[in-house]
This record gives structure tokens, sequence and C-alpha cells, in this order.
């Protein structure tokens, strides 16, 4: 997926490709996730659609829910969902930033190879 240290750096235009690629796929798994937590909040709780929306976006930003948890099984399916969202957050935000930490590594590595040349001569 990413080149190898001893490949030359890619050009921006095709980091930004890249870059762009990544934030499209982390913006699609909060899609998921949100659309995991809205399809929980309405099957458990019998939450209407847009307040769902509002529980499940408030617990994926780890503000916490809105509504009041009234079935045990929401509840549980809250914590479940905290927990998950948690994670996810961290996931995503990898997943987000990948592409910049490589590259900023991939830089220092030609640069000390750059160096180890001039020294050899």
């Amino acid at each position: 997926m990413f080149e190898h240290r001893s490949q030359p750096l890619l050009p921006r235009r095709v980091f930004y490709a890249r870059l762009a690629r990544h934030i499209v796929g982390g913006l699609g798994l909060v899609a998921v996730m949100l659309g995991l937590g809205m399809i929980g909040y309405h099957g458990f709780e019998k939450l209407p659609w847009v307040d769902a929306f509002v529980n499940a976006a408030m617990i994926l930003s780890g503000m916490g829910p809105v509504a009041t948890l009234q079935t045990d099984a929401g509840k549980i399916f809250a914590g479940c969902y905290a927990l998950f969202s948690g994670l996810a957050f961290v996931s995503v935000i990898g997943v987000i930033i990948a592409p910049v930490f490589h590259r900023f590594l991939h830089k220092f590595h030609l640069e000390m190879a750059e160096r180890a040349a001039k020294k050899d001569l």
C-alpha cells in the first residue's frame, strides 16, 4: 500500500490523492458506525430516526447520550456502542493520519540515506 523506504518520495499530487482516499475511507467508516448506532437505538429504545441519529452521533463523538434510556436492552446496547465507538474513533484517526505519518517517516529515511551516501564519498 505504501512505498518502501528505498523508493523515492511520492509527488505531492499523488500523496494528496492517497490522503483523500484515506479521508473518504475514514468518513465511510464513521457513516457505517453512525448507521449501526442509529439502528441500535431505533431497535432497542424505539427512538424515532432523528433521535436515534442524535444519540448515536453524540456517543460516537464522545459526548454521551441525549435521550434517557428506558430498557435494559437499550442500556446494554448503549454501553457496548460507547465502548465500540471509543475504539472506532481511534481507528478512524489512525486511518486518516497514516499517510501523513508515513510520508514524514519516508522523507526522514530518505534524508538519512542521503547523508550516509555523502558520508561514504
